[in-house]
């Protein structure tokens, strides 16, 4: 995205819905709010510096910083004095998975591998084009988004592992539908298969195909409920070529089969 909004013509929405935009604003841009929001804000730095003051002090933010300022915090941010900043933001209302995340004013947090960053900015440039298209299913699309990232981060506070088994995950996750093997991940993460093996148990409890199946499961699970995909489709979908081995992870998974969860009624 190469068009910026301004934050001299901006004129955001009624609080309590979710509006986001991309500013480029020199050292001149500031904004001052005492008595804080009602609403939550995620902001990423794409390039240059900002800075956030609350109550707790200053801190500041530059490229691959995710920050989430929390509800009801007196704050001012704005650009660092001589420096620009590019970054894009959303507004949001309350959701439960902030529960997940440490009850700080602000948060700031490096997004880290380039996989990831390009995930946070396309889930915020989404939210950017859906709330301002505004078709029927809009909200839920952005809360989602939203709900992502805020996952995302609580997850990568959380995580105090090896690196690789995080490359590991991503890895099995964008190369789900194929066949997995071990050799061909432990080149990618540069060790030995034994070694990444022991390595992913270790930190997981689960081995590698234990993860990658749980993942087919979870996927197969959501095409089933919400795309009408039948049981037998969803399995292909999500790289089973065997129907019965699907089917009997499926059960030991979800405590049913899948055709019998293909029958509950959506809530």
């Amino acid at each position: 995205m190469t068009d910026y909004d301004s934050f001299q013509n901006y004129t955001s929405p009624t609080y309590g819905t979710i509006f986001a935009g991309h500013f480029n604003e020199s050292d001149r841009y500031m904004t001052t709010r005492p008595a804080g929001m009602t609403d939550w804000l995620l902001a990423y730095t794409l390039e240059g510096n900002g800075y956030f003051r609350t109550p707790a002090g200053e801190e500041s933010c530059s490229a691959g910083d995710l920050v989430l300022l929390r509800s009801g915090v007196p704050h001012q941010y704005g650009t660092v004095a001589g420096s620009h900043w590019n970054f894009i933001w959303a507004h949001f209302p309350g959701m439960i998975e902030t529960n997940y995340l440490p009850e700080q004013e602000l948060i700031i947090q490096s997004v880290g591998k380039a996989q990831m960053q390009k995930r946070v900015y396309q889930a915020l440039k989404n939210i950017i084009q859906d709330s301002r298209e505004q078709r029927s299913f809009w909200l839920p699309i952005c809360e989602n988004e939203i709900r992502g990232i805020l996952l995302l981060m609580a997850e990568r506070g959380r995580r105090k592992g090896d690196p690789r088994v995080e490359e590991t995950l991503h890895y099995l996750s964008k190369h789900m539908r194929e066949t997995i093997r071990i050799e061909d991940i432990a080149e990618s993460v540069g060790l030995s298969s034994s070694r990444l093996s022991h390595l992913f148990k270790e930190e997981t409890g689960s081995t590698i195909v234990e993860t990658v199946n749980a993942m087919r499961i979870r996927q197969a699970a959501l095409h089933i409920r919400n795309f009408g995909r039948t049981a037998s489709e969803s399995a292909y979908d999500v790289g089973f070529h065997n129907y019965n081995h699907f089917a009997a992870l499926f059960r030991q998974q979800m405590g049913m089969s899948p055709r019998e969860y293909a029958k509950l009624p959506i809530s």
